[in-house]
C-alpha cells in the first residue's frame, strides 16, 4: 500500500477518534477551557498529527496516549464536582480587578495585566470609565464580566414599574420556503393558520426565506428577494387602536344622554375600561 493511502487512512481513523474522544469529554472541553483542559487538549491533538504522518508508528500505542490524556481530565472533572478546593486549583478562580468602584492594583499585577489592557477589557463591555463600573472580574476560563454601578445601568420594566408580558422561545415555521409542521404544532396552530397569515402580510409560502412566531403569537417573516418590503403586525397596534376608539365611544354616549342612569353607567364603564387600556398599553403599544 503507498505511503500517501496509508497517512490519508490514519489521518481518518484518528479524526473518528478524536471526535468520539471529544464528544466523550463533553461541550465544555470546546468552550470553556481551564488551563489544565487547554494543555490536555493540545496534547492530544499533536499525538493525533504525529501519529496519522508517523506511518512508522504503532497505531495502538498512539490511541493508548489519546484515551490517556484524555481520562486525566474527565476523571478530573468528576472530582471536582464534589471537592471544591481540587476544582479551584485545576481550574481556577475569578481574578477581580475592579471591586465597589476602585481598581485592585495587586490583582493585574498578578494576572499581568497592564491600565491600557483593563481599558480594553471595559471598552469591549462599551465601558469607557472605569469610575462606573461597581464590579468587574476576569473568569478562570479568560472570560471578562461587569457589572455596572446602580446609577448606571440601563433602565428596566420593572425599575420603571412597566409590567410587561413573558417572553417565550420564538418558534421558526418556515425555512427556505418549507413549513414546519413540529414547530408549528408547538404552539398549537395549523398549516392553513399560517397561510392566512402570509396572506394578510400579501407573501407566499415559496418566497419566504424564514418565518417565526413570537411570544404574542405574531408572524414575521424575511423574502428571499431583499428588495421587498414586508409590513409589520399590526394586531396589537389594531386592538388597542379599538379599545381607546370604544372607550372615547362610552365618553360620547354619557355626554349625549340625558337619563342621568345611562350616563352613570357609560361613564362607569368608561373609567373602567380606561384603567384596562392603561394596564395593557405597554405591552400593546407597538
Amino acid at each position: 500500500m503507498p505511503d500517501w493511502l496509508i497517512v490519508v487512512l490514519r489521518s481518518l481513523l484518528f479524526l473518528v477518534v478524536l471526535f468520539a474522544i471529544t464528544k466523550w469529554l463533553g461541550k465544555k472541553q470546546i468552550s470553556e477551557l481551564s488551563f489544565f483542559e487547554y494543555v490536555t487538549g493540545i496534547t492530544i491533538g499533536n499525538i493525533g498529527a504525529e501519529m496519522a504522518t508517523g506511518i512508522e508508528k504503532s497505531i495502538a500505542n498512539g490511541i493508548l496516549s489519546i484515551v490517556t490524556f484524555a481520562a486525566v481530565p474527565f476523571l478530573a472533572g468528576i472530582i471536582s464536582l464534589k471537592n471544591k478546593p481540587f476544582r479551584d486549583f485545576i481550574e481556577g478562580k475569578g481574578t477581580v480587578f475592579i471591586k465597589n468602584g476602585k481598581i485592585m492594583e495587586d490583582n493585574l499585577k498578578k494576572e499581568k495585566y497592564t491600565a491600557d489592557e483593563l481599558l480594553e477589557l471595559l471598552r469591549k463591555k462599551n465601558v469607557y470609565q472605569a469610575t462606573d463600573v461597581e464590579f468587574a472580574v476576569l473568569e478562570a476560563t479568560g472570560d471578562f464580566n461587569v457589572l455596572l454601578k446602580k446609577e448606571n445601568q440601563p433602565l428596566t420594566a420593572k425599575d420603571l414599574g412597566v409590567a410587561v408580558a413573558p417572553s417565550k422561545e420564538p418558534q421558526t415555521v418556515i425555512m427556505d420556503g418549507e413549513i414546519l409542521d413540529e414547530p408549528l404544532s408547538t404552539i398549537g396552530q395549523s398549516r392553513r393558520w399560517l397561510h392566512t397569515e402570509l396572506e394578510k402580510l400579501g407573501v407566499t409560502i415559496e418566497n419566504v426565506f424564514l418565518g417565526q412566531i413570537d411570544s404574542y403569537g405574531q408572524l414575521t417573516v424575511d423574502l428571499f428577494d431583499d428588495k421587498l418590503q414586508v409590513p409589520s403586525p399590526q394586531e396589537k397596534p389594531l386592538l388597542l387602536s379599538t379599545m381607546k376608539k370604544c372607550q372615547a365611544d362610552l365618553e360620547l354616549f354619557a355626554l349625549g344622554t340625558e337619563a342621568e342612569k345611562a350616563k352613570h353607567m357609560y361613564s362607569k364603564n368608561s373609567q373602567k375600561l380606561q384603567e384596562v387600556i392603561d394596564k395593557v398599553n405597554p405591552l400593546l403599544r407597538s
